[in-house]
């Protein structure tokens, strides 16, 4: 992801997970909080775990293959994505194999969703989420999860 920065978030941001960003892509998933979180983008912003680009990727060539979206809308919002203030974290695959494989295993998360858990944790960041199975994770966790 090209614009994407590898700094930290400042404090007042938030882990951003794959779910929640598939309101701000397709028509059909928008919600208000959904809104509300990508409007409050210009006052924070957001860390994300090193896999969100690719799944990000994967959610727009599949919504394309399944006409959700033209490929001339998938170039658009990734142009859109690119200026936002999203970071990717850069210890991501440095705590793959110890701290996300172990909060998969005590949350019984993919080790996918526990990566976002994970980042919340470590930078004491709220969790904005659709995901149901990994909000229950992070409540249980004591991480905040935001409404999306």
């Amino acid at each position: 992801m090209e614009g994407a920065s590898r700094r930290r978030a400042p404090v007042n941001g938030f882990v951003l997970d794959a779910s929640a960003t598939a309101g701000w892509l397709f028509d059909d998933e928008k919600t208000m909080a959904g809104d509300a979180l990508l409007a409050s983008l210009r006052e924070s912003s957001a860390m994300v775990p090193a896999i969100w680009p690719l799944e990000i990727a994967n959610l727009l060539v599949s919504g394309e293959r399944r006409g959700r979206i033209s490929p001339e809308r998938v170039e658009r919002q990734l142009a859109t994505l690119s200026t936002l203030p999203i970071h990717v974290d850069p210890e991501t695959c440095d705590r793959a194999w110890d701290e996300i494989l172990a909060l998969a295993r005590a949350h019984r998360l993919t080790v996918y969703d526990a990566a976002y858990l994970e980042l919340a944790l470590r930078l004491g960041l709220p969790l904005a989420t659709r995901d149901g199975d990994l909000a229950v994770a992070a409540r249980a966790a004591g991480v905040e999860v935001m409404a999306v």
